[in-house]
């Protein structure tokens, strides 16, 4: 099969198609023929020799894919050839063909096609299991994403708009603030211009702050934080590395959190998996949230989806089409 490997650690340059041997299902698993793959921001780290995958895990890129059930490993009972599915991946999604743990897919929700659903996982997974579980976001809570106009926060937007709560959120163009207001947000900030921390502490702080940032943001959000308000950091754009007075986060009774998907166990995905089945596939089906493509590029072209996903420029998600 064709696939997209990593040649060296650097840019989007050592990206090269080369031909692999298809993956073979093991217990539990699917082998999925791809359709479209999402590319994401841990790919690029990937690819530069900053996120090393799991060492069961495909070293070929690509954390989430839709397309169909090739062939069924033993002990799978949920999925049968010839299925429509789309999937968190371990890796291995830049390729004609990739394995994940059954439980890891998820059927095409109705109403959308294979090019959307593969936006899908990655994302929900995320922002599911980081603002909804581990940030406990409620109905008429207010909440803040950063990063507004990427993957992450198109689908946060809208999910957290969906389940009750005031959504605001920052980003860096008044296009991409438009598009945050569009998709549900009630104030976007563009942050070269304003300041989220003053915007917030207006609102009377955020509930929940879902950041990607990090560096300077991180005491930043604290301040911009309501009384027993939650940050939940899954990224670190600017560093990870913060100068913080704890005794703020005691007498306010702030709770400082945080998660990264691809390390936790195949049981704790299988349980978002469940999450996503419950709750998000519904509104995905009523058309309230919807995956947000900014751009779509063929499989050999993968080089300049990541230069496009680097370039900060884009607006959604970014996919590969395959098959």
């Amino acid at each position: 099969m064709t696939a997209i490997e990593i040649s060296e650690p650097g840019g989007p340059e050592v990206l090269r198609p080369v031909e692999v041997t298809v993956p073979v299902p093991g217990h539990g698993e699917i082998l999925i023929r791809v359709a479209y793959a999402g590319v994401n921001r841990p790919d690029a780290l990937q690819r530069a020799g900053l996120y090393a995958p799991p060492p069961t895990a495909s070293p070929l890129p690509g954390l989430e894919a839709s397309g169909w059930v090739a062939a069924v490993g033993p002990g799978v009972t949920k999925w049968q050839e010839g299925d429509r599915v789309t999937a968190l991946l371990p890796g291995g999604g830049y390729a004609e063909y990739a394995v994940t743990p059954e439980d890891h897919a998820l059927p095409v929700p109705e109403g959308i096609g294979l090019k959307e659903a593969a936006c899908l996982p990655e994302t929900c997974y995320t922002v599911w299991s980081n603002v909804m579980l581990r940030g406990g976001l409620r109905a008429g809570e207010r909440f803040l994403v950063h990063g507004g106009a990427s993957g992450i926060g198109t689908t946060a937007i809208q999910m957290a708009r969906a389940l009750g709560a005031r959504v605001f959120a920052t980003a860096g163009s008044p296009e991409k603030c438009a598009a945050c207001e569009a998709l549900g947000a009630e104030k976007a900030v563009n942050y070269h211009e304003e300041d989220f921390v003053k915007v917030m502490k207006a609102e009377g702080g955020a509930h929940v702050i879902l950041d990607m940032v990090g560096g300077d943001y991180i005491q930043r959000n604290v301040k911009a934080l309501a009384d027993e308000g939650r940050l939940v950091q899954i990224a670190f754009l600017k560093g990870s590395k913060a100068e913080l007075n704890f005794a703020e986060v005691m007498m306010r009774r702030l709770t400082i959190t945080g998660s990264t998907l691809r390390p936790q166990s195949d049981l704790a995905k299988a349980r978002y998996a469940r999450h996503l089945a419950k709750h998000v596939w519904p509104m995905v089906e009523r058309g309230t949230l919807r995956p947000v493509i900014d751009s779509e590029f063929a499989l050999v072209d993968a080089a300049k989806a990541h230069h496009r996903i680097e370039s900060s420029g884009h607006i959604g998600k970014i996919v590969l089409k395959v098959a």
